[in-house]
């Protein structure tokens, strides 16, 4: 049965002064360096120090094991591209994401210089970025198009790591295509409201104004907030609100445009001829109301 050595006790200056001695001493049992009195470190030898640890430095390796092989597995569950490089800019490694993105097998891969192997980062901006990334540890994060193939935007983020580096690649060409549309949906907006002869006014699924531009409320003789709010239906002759009703109804039901003639009251009640071209606004899970184009009918 082991028995337990009683160490021996240096003060920490006598313990540096006579170093050599103290560390043969410990050799034979634990010496134990005080500090103002009190224990503060314990001298022992290698063999008493592994056979001390060992237990705790396999618990140690093993954990780390396990925390590796999830990190791994966590990179590869990613639905974004992940590419490693090393210092000199070579693949060490990439998810299978970005091997799909690629259309390349990770095995063709792996040990290839990047811009070999991935010639559209030579000719692209993310060439200067990635020196920066390994020489200065620089990140960086940006849109960058037609890097893989044309017309295709890709969201890039450039992380150091010990390695070398890291390369995230998300395809955001679908939300670009949406920012493009959305722009042109606003020069069509701003086009009409340049003409000057069509008015316009967004509506919820309730049939309340929710805006008007200027040529509508200036054919009605009343400002915008007077009829913010309003059923769009309550601006037209009374003849007349059935009909419109009936069809933004279908337009609900059917997604289908309408366009119907119809008769608007101003404020000081005469009655305009109009003709009115509903549109519905489709949100990603439910209708969110329609836009009601309003031109004059020729007399």
């Amino acid at each position: 049965m082991a028995v337990a050595q009683e160490p021996q006790r240096v003060s920490a200056a006598e313990f540096i002064r006579g170093f050599a001695n103290w560390r043969m001493q410990s050799a034979r049992k634990p010496v134990v360096v005080t500090h103002h009195g009190k224990d503060a470190h314990v001298l022992i030898s290698l063999d008493d120090y592994r056979r001390l640890d060992g237990d705790a430095a396999s618990e140690i390796a093993a954990a780390s094991d396990v925390r590796q092989a999830s990190l791994a597995g966590l990179v590869d569950s990613f639905r974004d591209g992940v590419i490693l490089i090393d210092r000199q800019r070579r693949i060490v490694a990439l998810n299978p994401a970005a091997s799909d993105m690629l259309e390349i097998p990770a095995a063709h891969l792996i040990g290839e210089e990047v811009t070999t192997a991935l010639p559209g980062f030579e000719d692209s901006l993310i060439s200067h970025h990635l020196v920066r990334l390994l020489d200065c540890r620089e990140r960086f994060s940006g849109d960058i198009p037609g890097i893989f193939r044309p017309r295709q935007w890709l969201h890039v983020d450039l992380v150091p790591l010990p390695v070398g580096g890291a390369i995230v690649i998300r395809d955001v060409s679908e939300a670009m295509e949406g920012l493009a549309a959305g722009d042109k949906r606003q020069a069509m907006l701003d086009a009409i409201e340049i003409d000057g002869s069509i008015g316009h006014a967004r509506i919820s699924v309730r049939e309340t104004i929710e805006a008007a531009n200027a040529m509508l409320t200036g054919l009605l003789g009343v400002d915008a907030a007077a009829v913010r709010r309003v059923r769009f239906s309550a601006l037209l002759a009374v003849g007349e609100r059935a009909r419109f009703v009936e069809a933004l109804e279908a337009v609900f039901r059917s997604g289908h445009p309408v366009r119907v003639a119809s008769q608007m009251v101003t404020r000081d009640g005469s009655v305009v001829d109009v003709t009115l071209s509903i549109v519905e606004i489709r949100g990603p899970y439910a209708s969110d109301g329609a836009v009601v184009l309003v031109t004059r009918r020729a007399e």
